[in-house]
């Protein structure tokens, strides 16, 4: 019996030293860095797309919007189970520069709001889609690197879409 109990310690012991490096590892501050800004640049999105779907008569701009809203808010919850480990607050709202942008769209209407809406779109997915690549490249997390691969592509297809978009405008 003793042997038999030994075993089963050294299984356990052994089995947890497999599993041990699959937990979430502490982030680095780097990845940290990303998160945060992900995160920010999550809600500053939606809100920009809150403010389109409501304001644009465009229904390519609409459907751009809306479409901005869903994959931004599926985006962020798939970056929570890190925020969460590593203890970062999610931000709730969109930063003072967004906010700026907002109120200037807010006085716009028509055709001048989509143009700078998009415009603003092509710029704010080009900075982020170079901020995943490079995170991307440099994270050791690789639970945290599929995500970030994840947001990437879906970055570089909202990039694509709302350039095509502004040349249409």
């Amino acid at each position: 019996m003793k042997h038999t109990s030994q075993i089963i310690f050294c299984a356990v012991l052994g089995f947890a030293a497999v599993l041990a490096p699959l937990k979430a590892k502490a982030a680095t501050d780097d990845d940290k860095k990303f998160l945060a800004m992900a995160a920010q640049s999550d809600q500053n999105e939606i809100a920009l797309a809150k403010l389109a779907d409501e304001k644009s008569t465009n229904a390519a701009v609409k459907a751009f919007a809306q479409k901005m809203i869903a994959e931004h808010t599926k985006m962020t919850a798939s970056m929570k189970p890190f925020a969460e480990s590593w203890g970062l607050t999610p931000p709730s709202g969109p930063d003072a520069d967004t906010q700026k942008e907002i109120d200037k769209l807010n006085k716009l209407s028509g055709n001048d709001f989509d143009k700078e809406y998009m415009k603003q779109m092509v710029s704010d997915h080009s900075k982020a889609l170079s901020a995943f690549t490079k995170e991307a490249k440099d994270t050791k997390d690789m639970k945290f690197q599929a995500v970030v691969l994840q947001g990437k592509t879906a970055v570089a297809a909202h990039k694509n879409m709302a350039y095509d978009l502004e040349k249409k405008l």
